[in-house]
């Protein structure tokens, strides 16, 4: 008997970590790569929130603090919800996690059993199959495309529903696509979810400030507040402020399953890092003009993305509304043959590639469950873009068709 557990062996690792830490381990090894696997912005944390938790070690804030989080941190987030998404919590209706990941890893810990079914659009988040099957659910893909901007539509979503699905997980805007779901995508959605009082929904909203033009953000608790008490509303402090690794995720949600939530946080990692969490109150709270700057530098970049990208031969992208991703299509590629006479037979081919021959890391589409594709993350500087395109166009124009 080994050691490790079936569950475990249905479970795959993640694709952007693999292709981040192969990266770091070419570079080791000496080999120059632009890392454009990782969704994690290149900004430093803001000053004052760096400031907020040097504060807070001088003040003596370094012991555990309650499961769900500190006190003025839940102020903040019950604040926040009001203030940006007309949502209204008490304080006992907010959880914080290790980042937004613990938290839907907890929501689903706590409320999946045998033959329960998560249904989700994909190209997805690489982490959500895998989640669902370490939590003893079924994960239920439903397949959307670039046609419709990879939105999931009412009539695809009734025919995955039954008997069987227990949740809804919604990612908007999208990792990986940058699909935003709008006001009336989500009624749309909604109109069905009402026919099916058993599915509650999970609104991933990590991305919620980074859309862009005249893109409105929307979440399905404000939209459908009649849903509002089987919906878990997901969000954190990573990807808009800059502080990934501090990991301060938080949700709101029906008090039940939040304290559901937090008995599994309290038998696994307790909590959040105190000192973090203070820093956190004040990234909520305190000044958020650096975020229309990064929005603005994430749009400027997206824009000079997507037009580099439909210039070289062979791969395609649409104009993605929000995150920091494009979703290249690059299966006009596929079946070529490399300088070294090798295959590209599948994405993974193509993005080892590219990895390999110029220097550049991505992540392929089959880890986000959408074969064809590679994940390309613009959250880098204007020099390492630039750098990284010239050397993914010379790559590709070097490719031939190969010979049988």
């Amino acid at each position: 008997m080994g050691i490790l557990s079936d569950k475990l062996s249905a479970v795959k690792p993640s694709q952007t970590k693999a292709m981040t830490e192969l990266a770091e381990t070419m570079r080791a090894a000496g080999k120059s790569i632009i890392t454009l696997s990782q969704g994690e912005p290149d900004f430093d944390t803001p000053q004052h929130i760096c400031q907020a938790a040097v504060d807070a070690i001088h003040a003596g804030h370094t012991r555990y603090t309650s499961v769900a989080g500190i006190t003025p941190l839940r102020e903040a987030i019950v604040e926040k919800f009001r203030r940006e998404n007309n949502l209204t919590y008490s304080i006992d209706q907010i959880t914080v996690g290790c980042g937004a990941k613990q938290l839907l890893f907890s929501a689903l810990m706590a409320s999946l059993d045998e033959g329960d079914e998560v249904v989700f659009p994909t190209p997805c988040w690489v982490s959500y199959p895998e989640m669902v099957k370490l939590t003893g659910g079924i994960p239920v893909a439903i397949p959307t495309s670039a046609d419709n901007g990879f939105i999931l539509g009412p009539g695809e979503l009734r025919a995955a529903l039954n008997e069987n699905s227990k949740w809804l997980m919604l990612n908007s805007p999208s990792n990986p696509t940058g699909a935003v779901y709008t006001a009336s995508d989500l009624q749309a959605l909604a109109e069905v979810l009402r026919d099916f009082p058993r599915v509650w929904i999970l609104s991933d909203d990590i991305y919620e400030h980074l859309v862009y033009g005249d893109v409105e953000f929307a979440t399905m608790a404000a939209v459908a507040p009649d849903l509002a008490e089987r919906t878990l509303t997901v969000n954190g402090v990573s990807k808009a402020y800059a502080m990934t690794g501090w990991r301060v995720g938080y949700a709101g949600g029906p008090l039940q399953l939040i304290k559901a939530m937090n008995t599994v946080q309290g038998q696994s990692t307790s909590h959040t890092c105190s000192v973090s969490q203070y820093a956190a109150v004040t990234a909520l709270s305190g000044d958020q003009s650096f975020i229309d700057e990064f929005r603005a530098a994430f749009s400027a970049r997206r824009d000079a993305m997507v037009k580099q990208v439909n210039a070289i031969p062979g791969l395609s992208c649409d104009t993605p509304d929000g995150a920091f991703y494009v979703f290249a299509d690059c299966r006009e590629l596929l079946g070529k043959a490399t300088p070294g006479g090798s295959v590209l037979s599948t994405d993974m081919d193509f993005a080892m590639y590219l990895m390999e021959s110029a220097g550049v890391a991505v992540v392929p589409g089959s880890g986000f469950l959408a074969d064809g594709f590679i994940r390309i993350s613009y959250a880098a500087s204007e020099d390492e873009l630039t750098r990284a395109i010239d050397a993914i166009h010379a790559a590709v124009v070097q490719l031939t068709e190969a010979t049988t």
